[in-house]
């Protein structure tokens, strides 16, 4: 074996990915031309939705530029990037999911799917969102918390009251509204 192949192979054996779930990846790469106000891009390493965006003309050197204005979707910091157009950013893989909240527990949301797995490694914001949650819990309503995940990270963004499900069985027919008081 060569030495530029012991090299290769040290080389790829040193190789260390990351992981996701399901092998999904954080981000996809997408033309900066192709970026829209509203929509998420990454920058300086942070999920951001645009808020706006110009594009200059082409100069007598170059390819059209794309200032782009956008806030972090975690914090709500404004983050600004000037790219080529014809370059690729990334754009993060955002999901948003309601979860069932069951209990707050020493600063984490205790939450539950709808399938009945339970979920509890989302922490209640530090923020009026996250007082308005831990309100609405301590007064006994029932509540459905919407998360949003993006690029390993997650964060309670809103909530609304548990719709209260009609339910029907030998014993007669009854209201619920949520699981969280038949599980105890």
């Amino acid at each position: 074996m060569s030495d530029n192949e012991q090299n290769r192979d040290q080389e790829h054996e040193e190789t260390t990915f990351e992981s996701a779930n399901a092998g999904a990846s954080l981000t996809y790469p997408m033309q900066c031309s192709a970026l829209r106000k509203g929509g998420h891009v990454v920058i300086k390493g942070k999920a951001c939705k645009i808020i706006d965006m110009s594009t200059s003309k082409t100069g007598k050197h170059g390819h059209a530029k794309v200032h782009l204005i956008a806030t972090d979707i975690f914090t709500g910091k404004k983050l600004e990037d000037i790219s080529p157009s014809t370059h690729n950013m990334d754009v993060p893989n955002v999901t948003r999911s309601e979860y069932q909240l069951i209990n707050i527990d020493d600063g984490f949301l205790n939450l539950m799917t709808t399938d009945g797995t339970a979920k509890d490694d989302v922490r209640l914001p530090e923020s009026e969102i996250g007082d308005q949650i831990q309100a609405a819990f301590d007064e006994g309503t029932d509540l459905l918390v919407t998360i949003i995940s993006a690029m390993g990270q997650e964060q309670a963004i809103a909530f609304k009251e548990a719709p209260k499900v009609r339910f029907c069985c030998s014993g007669g027919a009854g209201e619920v509204t949520s699981l969280k008081n038949h599980i105890s």
